[in-house]
């Protein structure tokens, strides 16, 4: 059906227009009435004076909020409007009456919502979030298409664990134990020695008995991996990606950041590069400001948090005790007490949105990590595979889409950063 966006009324003043969508709200008096319409690009107002048309304005009076609406008008710069423009009305077309709209426009409760999430993500605040999101993952695809990295997406069903054991969702295939994916990363490391530089885009899942405002049983991951690329050049490529996924969207989806109340300052203050810390300065870091932690523990998100609270931009925390990293981390040749691995820390206590880290290039000290791991051999032949055909140097990350789009958008869960999420005792809508 033809039709303008609404996010395209400002090059339609003066014209009559028709706008395809939904009456999220209505306000005004007995004299004049304002339709507030939204069509998913943004919300605009429809205006109806009863003195001009008086039966048109008794028929709007009485369609339900969330009705489908085809609305035709004149458009008007205005302003005080929502986004500015408004539509002098002369027509409106209900597609379909809404039956009583559970969700009001009063505040309710977050398990209220959640219950009714396929209803929620049509408010203001939440449509913005879902805006955001789908900015990053274009943000995303575009630094990596401008760096010659090649999409080549990693299988969901997997014959082996790549982040232990201990977090499968394990499925049968045909007689098979398969698992669903924990991350794509061994895989990209096989189009990598085919393709040179490589992503992959993605639902990872995770069977993790938590229910933190951090962690979802299935997320998005974005994950890269690049042949002849060492420990600096994995840390540089993160950190430039990030910084390109802000600029974006603060110049494309600013109004969305401002719907959400977003303090802007925050995202305009992160500036390259990013800063690091070794895993021991972080250590220290940690235990000047008086909380008890060890060498050897791996950060919880309290620790995370402090830390983060020390920069204005990401930090990256590198070289990480080789006991507490996975199988294919390559030890630093400097100290092999420790891997060349980072995680990239967001500000404002979001947490970990990076992982990664150089990969063993050497067939027997893989094998060695792999029996060291309890992993079995046969199940990796094929990845080992890697190391004995044309093994090089290279390294690759996977950062978690959910996690950048909670702090991006300043959310409060990670819940809210995905259309439907699936947590701990939450598998409906």
């Amino acid at each position: 059906m033809d039709g303008v966006l609404i996010k395209n009324l400002s090059s339609q003043v003066g014209s009559e227009v028709t706008i395809n969508g939904w009456l999220y709200n209505r306000r005004g008096s007995g004299k004049i009435q304002f339709l507030i319409i939204r069509d998913g690009t943004g919300i605009t107002q429809g205006v109806l004076v009863k003195q001009e048309k008086p039966d048109l304005f008794d028929t709007a009076k009485k369609i339900p909020q969330e009705s489908s609406l085809r609305v035709t008008g004149v458009v008007e710069e205005n302003p005080k409007a929502p986004g500015g423009y408004e539509l002098q009305v002369n027509n409106i077309e209900v597609v379909s009456e809404a039956e009583h709209y559970p969700i009001s426009l009063k505040k309710h409760g977050v398990d209220f919502l959640a219950d009714r999430r396929h209803l929620w993500i049509r408010t203001p605040k939440q449509s913005a979030i879902l805006r955001i999101r789908s900015e990053i993952e274009l943000a995303v695809h575009e630094f990596f298409n401008q760096n010659d990295f090649i999409q080549a997406d990693a299988p969901i069903i997997t014959p082996n664990a790549c982040e232990g054991t201990t977090t499968l969702f394990e499925i049968d295939y045909h007689g098979e134990s398969a698992y669903l994916s924990q991350s794509g990363q061994l895989y990209n490391e096989a189009t990598a020695m085919a393709l040179g530089r490589v992503y992959c885009f993605g639902p990872t899942f995770r069977a993790e008995k938590s229910k933190t405002r951090r962690h979802l049983m299935e997320f998005w991951m974005i994950e890269a991996e690049a042949a002849y690329f060492d420990f600096e050049d994995n840390l540089k490529l993160q950190e430039e990606m990030i910084y390109h996924i802000i600029q974006r969207v603060l110049k494309n989806r600013r109004a969305e950041l401002e719907v959400l109340g977003r303090d802007i300052s925050k995202l305009e203050a992160v500036k390259l590069p990013f800063p690091r810390l070794s895993y021991t300065e972080a250590v220290e870091l940690l235990q000047n400001k008086g909380r008890e932690f060890n060498w050897g523990d791996d950060f919880g998100a309290p620790d995370e948090t402090a830390i983060s609270e020390e920069f204005d931009s990401p930090v990256f925390i590198h070289r990480f005790p080789t006991a507490i990293k996975a199988f294919y981390m390559k030890p630093d040749p400097q100290d092999e007490k420790v891997v060349l691995g980072a995680d990239l820390i967001a500000p404002e206590g979001y947490g970990e949105i990076i992982g990664g880290g150089q990969r063993i290039d050497d067939l027997a000290l893989l094998e060695q990590r792999l029996e060291e791991h309890k992993l079995p051999k046969e199940a990796f032949e094929w990845y080992l595979d890697l190391r004995r055909y044309g093994s090089v140097p290279h390294s690759g990350f996977g950062l978690g889409l959910e996690r950048t789009v909670a702090w991006i958008c300043g959310l409060d869960h990670v819940r809210e950063a995905i259309p439907f999420p699936r947590m701990l005792y939450c598998l409906y809508p």
